[in-house]
């Protein structure tokens, strides 16, 4: 992997491990050569990430609409920053970017731009890995959603097994690293 995405929160979140698992994830890609790209924002756990892989002499790509540009305090220091229209644009520019994805603690934008790559890769739109970063358990009543939604016939299994899920950075490169995607059309189920 020459690139991973990270999704995560524009807050640190009020528990301080969410910030530690962040800067040990940069840490770790500048160790390991992969480039972070991201959503080009300087504050909350976007900033710890990107901070940390720059601090540690790695590459950072930050992608930001025009209209974030100052909300969410652009990171002014990043490798390249790209600034785009919108929402859309900013996401098919991470995932264009991207070896893989993964996403750490945060609000309702980082879980729309984790259900939409993975919903890309169940329609076969990328064949990339995705992982989810389950930081203290953060993610524990999302996963249960989730097998929940295969267990009631919403959810072919094979795209429950799209997502990757570890609690440790070292861990989830490693896995993302090792994934491979079925190839089964997984996106209709019958339960007549």
């Amino acid at each position: 992997m020459n690139s991973i995405c990270i999704y995560c929160g524009s807050n640190v979140g009020k528990n301080p491990l969410y910030a530690e698992a962040a800067k040990e994830m940069g840490v770790l890609l500048a160790q390991k050569n992969i480039a972070l790209v991201y959503g080009g924002g300087q504050v909350g756990l976007m900033g710890v990430v990107a901070d940390a892989v720059l601090n540690s002499g790695g590459k950072v790509t930050g992608v930001i609409p025009q209209f974030l540009e100052e909300r969410e305090v652009h990171h002014k220091h990043l490798t390249e920053q790209i600034c785009v229209e919108t929402m859309h644009e900013r996401k098919q520019i991470m995932a264009d970017l991207s070896d893989a994805f993964v996403a750490l603690p945060g609000g309702l934008g980082t879980l729309d731009e984790l259900f939409e790559i993975m919903t890309w890769h169940q329609l076969h739109l990328h064949r990339k890995p995705i992982g989810l970063l389950n930081v203290d358990g953060y993610f524990d009543a999302l996963l249960t959603q989730i097998d929940r939604m295969v267990s009631d016939g919403f959810l072919h299994p094979a795209n429950r097994d799209i997502l990757v899920v570890e609690t440790d950075a070292e861990l989830i490169l490693s896995s993302l690293s090792g994934y491979k995607p079925s190839e089964e059309r997984n996106w209709y189920i019958d339960v007549r």
